[in-house]
């Protein structure tokens, strides 16, 4: 068992996109890259052989959420399983998100104190606790190989003492996660890393004094949290460009919850690595697909008679197996496979998007590639 590595291969010469290599006991993570995401130990719709296979989807990573995952399956399922590897039957690296974010999304049903957070479960209405110290044993228990602090994400607007104090409550926790992971072992035999989580609102002086504090832990990794949650689109990207400035250069940063590929593609030149949203499968099973030419609603009556290729852009089996009228077809007789396909041309594209930005960050010329590339997949079809 060996510590997550990271290495920084090449630097944008205009910007500050980066393309790296991250390295864990499942295997090796290229940056920049996106995690499609697997709250409940599955990404949604999609079958792991779509995940795995290079002519498809490909992910390096994906990621879990403990909230979901210690109320359903529950940890002595998990545990005899052999965490989430074994119950999944998945060989390459997770992440699990802490569940500060849901718990923070449960503002009606939760108390928060200095000792942790007191919420009510969205399944059947159990009531329980979630402390650093748990979170942590939880997360061991779930077996990722990247876990995630205890924080809290304060709301949009707050008050700037509000989010002072939210800051320094994520700092206490943090503290104790680090000591309550160093007094456990880890578990079904790899390491298990922990990512610190970067807090403290619209606020330049918070933002840096949250940045230097987790950056003295000297973790091997670090998130960006608190954002993508109802600034708008400037401010993210104001924000993420002023933390990745306190943020160490040779570790990894990873913006939690974000976002549209022309988000991606502006935080990748701000110098952020990884990335996960929920948007390519809950929007795909609504019927948003993203394409290489630009976004398509494929209810529209316009793709009716569309033999095309949905993506031919995109080296992809699926984009080249069905057209766009067929997939019009199955959304609007409502079938399952359509939202099935629609979530695996979103996950795919959203990693071809971040490999060709690799490839274009090691070529020296991403800064300009991502202009025209933005005005691309921005565009309405």
């Amino acid at each position: 068992m060996a510590a997550l590595t990271f290495e920084l291969q090449t630097q944008s010469k205009t910007g500050s996109a980066r393309a790296g290599k991250i390295t864990t006991d499942h295997g090796v993570i290229e940056t920049p890259i996106f995690m499609p995401v697997g709250t409940a130990g599955t990404v949604k719709g999609v079958h792991r052989n779509f995940l795995l296979n290079k002519n498809d989807i490909n992910a390096d990573i994906i990621l879990g959420n403990t909230y979901h995952l210690y109320l359903r399956p529950g940890l002595d399922i998990l545990q005899k399983a052999g965490g989430i590897h074994g119950f999944s039957n998945w060989d390459r690296p997770v992440l699990t998100d802490s569940g500060g974010y849901q718990v923070y999304s449960l503002s009606d049903n939760r108390k928060i104190k200095e000792e942790g957070v007191k919420f009510k479960s969205h399944i059947d209405g159990s009531y329980h606790v979630f402390t650093p110290e748990n979170v942590m044993e939880i997360q061991r228990t779930i077996g990722a190989d990247i876990i995630m602090a205890f924080d809290e994400c304060p709301p949009i607007p707050s008050t700037y003492e509000y989010v002072r104090k939210s800051m320094d409550l994520t700092h206490v926790w943090l503290d104790k996660c680090f000591n309550r992971l160093a007094e456990t072992p880890d578990l079904y035999g790899h390491t298990q890393n922990l990512f610190p989580i970067v807090q403290g609102g619209l606020n330049k002086d918070l933002r840096k004094a949250s940045c230097e504090y987790i950056s003295s832990k000297n973790a091997v990794g670090n998130a960006i949290g608190g954002l993508s949650v109802g600034e708008t689109e400037e401010e993210m990207y104001e924000f993420t460009a002023h933390c990745c400035e306190y943020l160490p250069v040779d570790k990894p940063r990873y913006l939690m919850g974000v976002g549209t590929p022309w988000n991606i593609l502006e935080a990748i030149d701000l110098g952020i690595d990884m990335f996960d949203c929920v948007m390519p499968t809950r929007n795909g099973r609504n019927g948003m697909v993203f394409t290489s030419q630009g976004v398509i609603n494929i209810k529209n009556k316009k793709w009716e008679k569309d033999f095309s290729p949905l993506d031919p852009g995109i080296p992809n089996e699926l984009s080249q197996y069905y057209t766009k009228a067929y997939m019009r077809h199955l959304f609007v007789a409502d079938e399952i496979l359509g939202l099935q396909l629609a979530s695996i041309q979103n996950l795919s594209f959203y990693l071809w998007l971040v490999g060709e930005a690799r490839k274009h960050i090691i070529a020296g010329d991403y800064s300009s590639w991502k202009v025209d590339m933005i005005q691309q997949v921005k565009t309405r079809l």
